[in-house]
């Protein structure tokens, strides 16, 4: 998990396995088992989202210059800038342009398959969100939708389902009934081709922006604002 005062700029997370933040006392000896080492899937989408609420990284995924963003944590990266959110004089861990530039590409993927489903259902809203794998059961709803990773709704109404596949699979060997009910399912789901429909491209561009350049995300903005700096 990781944190940034939008006023000060400076970060505070807690490291796998821990419950202690970076600023409370006893930090350190909860680290000293593993130390900080890195940052990991579900932090790096936290660590992006509140540099954007904290006003260090522009809507098109730009991190600001120490001048613009006022926090000395601001370090040149070649011609780019990049954030220090560790550094304890053995290792010092940033955010970098290319990092945010790569979850921006996968966010944008998977918001413009999203879209593409709405699109099929002739609708520009959704009511509920399922984040599936192991994976999604450990990323923040509120994190998600300020990079515009997944449609807008409202945030208690996105929910984890672990393992989905896994789960699916047990079921399917261990319930006859359930099988018979999969197998006749998964012959009336239509397939979409996110690479050849005509909307992909637009929705993927669109979706590069956080959280996103065309489609407003008017429950997010009345939970969380967003810093207009470019």
């Amino acid at each position: 998990a990781i944190r940034i005062d939008p006023v000060t700029k400076e970060p505070r997370f807690r490291v796998i396995g821990s419950e202690v933040w970076s600023d409370d006392p006893g930090f350190a000896e909860a680290a000293a088992a593993t130390g900080v080492t890195g940052i990991c899937g579900s932090g790096i989408i936290e660590a992006i989202a509140e540099m954007r609420i904290a006003g260090l990284v522009d809507a098109s995924g730009l991190i600001g210059s120490p001048e613009q963003t006022g926090t000395d944590r601001i370090i040149a990266d070649g011609r780019t800038w990049a954030y220090v959110l560790w550094d304890d004089g053995d290792t010092q861990i940033t955010v970098t342009n290319p990092d945010i530039r790569a979850i921006q590409m996968a966010k944008a993927a998977l918001y413009a398959g999203a879209r593409l489903l709405m699109d099929k259902r002739a609708t520009d809203t959704g009511d509920r969100g399922v984040l599936a794998g192991a994976f999604g059961a450990h990323i923040s709803p509120k994190h998600a939708m300020v990079l515009g990773m997944i449609p807008d709704c409202p945030l208690d109404k996105v929910t984890s389902a672990g393992n989905a596949a896994g789960t699916g699979a047990r079921i399917a060997l261990l319930n006859i009934d359930a099988r018979a009910e999969i197998e006749t399912t998964v012959r009336q789901i239509e397939k979409v081709e996110t690479a050849i429909e005509p909307r992909f491209q637009e929705h993927f561009v669109n979706a590069s922006a956080m959280p996103n350049a065309a489609d407003p995300f008017p429950i997010l903005n009345g939970v969380v604002d967003l810093p207009d700096v470019s």
